[in-house]
């Protein structure tokens, strides 16, 4: 999301957490919400005869990937054994500017571990799985700080922090066609996504602008988790459908500053919000064919009446909203498109030169952003010798709504980037990326006042990744 120092939508790191499974005290439970997550809790126990055994973990308890597939003292064999597989990245990166509202140069890092367990093995039944992850986040953030953005410039800034991300159990029944998945979730790792948009570094491109600057403390996106019930059915390989209920509101209605202040470790698991319904669903074609692609429509409801939290330009977060407008049962609509257009000649995977793009939009009357858009091209595999390196170029649009409120400047009326990020795998479990991204109009081209105009910003950095 867009809150504190920024959001990320993780999309670029949600494939890498996604991969692993194939497959404060709360206050009052709001019925809808409660009702689901109790129905959904006894599916377990209703058929445990459908399911098939789920992959909640590796046989040698090394995940792939990693930069040394190295088991010290067979330890991560043991609790391989038990049902239990360990691992995570740190990522570590350095960003520099001109223009925005100040200039300098930043370091930030996020440790990130997770821990995946097959629960048959441990004495309950087939297909369930267990999971949960925590980061480790430091360093100061460059576009709270110099750049003044609405969108964020990396999607792994956060205030400094150590806390629970993810907690949840999962079974999969009926071949895995059907998997149903509840606790502490966040909806940007599986919704929203764009495979092409995963290659860049700016947190627009995975939870995108409006759902970090519309939902209620940027919704259920790193690094703010909340209670949750995801189903999800997959008929066959080409069709596939996800409805999720969430927790309305990661930080709690009480919160009036920085949502990432408010819940500071991730262990507040509050369920006294009125609900946030997502849905979405997706088409894979020409799968077998050399030049495959997907298209994703989907879309949310948030119940209840909010009133956006106003932040300015000296508080430690970039989002500027108004609390003018009563937000109420607000909506949003969202389409994804990723397709191959030329394809490595006797490539094994489907890489080559991809196109994806993305729109969303929500009503102008009530939300801070009523429009979005981005989309680009990726180069992968295209370089001899360089099969797993990736170019991406990709332009996103933040359009602005809350037209003629009081306190929105008439010239605020969007805000535009592109991004140039090639992503260099040097050795197995380690990759660098270095990244350019300019920025036009930050913050719409006005100051949280309306009356500053913020200059057009242009940041160069680079991010390295290491998985264990």
């Amino acid at each position: 999301m867009t809150w504190g120092y920024a959001n990320v939508s993780q999309f670029a790191q949600a494939p890498a957490r996604k991969h692993l499974l194939k497959m404060r005290r709360p206050s009052v439970l709001k019925a809808p919400f409660a009702g689901a997550v109790l129905a959904i809790c006894f599916l377990p126990f209703a058929e445990p005869s459908l399911a098939d055994e789920a992959e909640c973990s590796s046989d040698s308890g090394i995940p792939s990937g990693v930069i040394a597939p190295i088991d010290i003292g067979h330890l991560r064999k043991s609790i391989a054994d038990a049902g239990v597989s360990v691992g995570g990245f740190y990522l570590g990166e350095t960003f520099a500017n001109t223009g925005g509202i100040d200039q300098g140069t930043t370091y930030d890092g996020v440790l990130w571990t997770y821990l995946l367990a097959d629960l048959h093995k441990a004495g309950l039944w087939k297909s369930l799985c267990f999971y949960t992850d925590a980061y480790q986040i430091h360093g100061r953030s460059i576009t709270a700080d110099d750049i003044g953005s609405l969108a964020t410039v990396s999607n792994y800034e956060a205030l400094p922090s150590t806390r629970l991300s993810e907690l949840w159990l999962e079974q999969h029944m009926f071949n895995d066609h059907l998997t149903v998945r509840v606790g502490q979730l966040t909806a940007d790792t599986e919704f929203l996504l764009s495979s092409g948009g995963s290659h860049f570094l700016d947190s627009t491109w995975g939870w995108a602008t409006l759902p970090s600057f519309d939902l209620p403390g940027g919704g259920p996106s790193y690094p703010l988790a909340t209670p949750g019930v995801r189903v999800a059915l997959k008929p066959n390989d080409k069709w596939s459908l996800m409805l999720a209920v969430y927790n309305g509101d990661p930080a709690g209605a009480h919160c009036t500053g920085n949502p990432q202040v408010c819940d500071d470790n991730g262990l507040d698991f509050r369920f006294d919000s009125p609900p946030l319904l997502m849905g979405e669903g997706s088409y894979k074609y020409n799968q077998d064919g050399r030049l495959p692609g997907t298209i994703k429509i989907g879309g949310w409801n948030q119940f209840g009446t909010f009133h956006a939290q106003p932040f300015d330009s000296a508080a430690p977060t970039i989002a500027m909203t108004f609390n003018s407008v009563p937000i109420e049962d607000d909506w949003a609509i969202y389409a994804i498109i990723d397709q191959l257009v030329w394809r490595v000649p006797e490539s094994k995977d489907p890489k080559g030169v991809g196109l994806f793009g993305r729109v969303i939009g929500a009503p102008t009357e009530q939300n801070l952003v009523d429009f979005y858009a981005d989309g680009g091209i990726t180069f992968s595999g295209v370089i001899p010798h360089r099969a797993n390196d990736i170019l991406g170029v990709g332009f996103a649009y933040t359009g602005l709504g809350l037209k003629g409120t009081p306190g929105v400047a008439s010239t605020r009326n969007y805000e535009a980037l592109v991004e140039i990020c090639y992503t260099a795998q040097l050795k197995a479990g380690w990759t660098l990326q270095p990244d350019f991204q300019y920025i036009w109009r930050p913050n719409g081209g006005s100051d949280s006042s309306g009356k500053g105009t913020i200059p057009n910003a242009a940041v160069w950095g680079v991010r390295t990744t290491i998985n264990f």
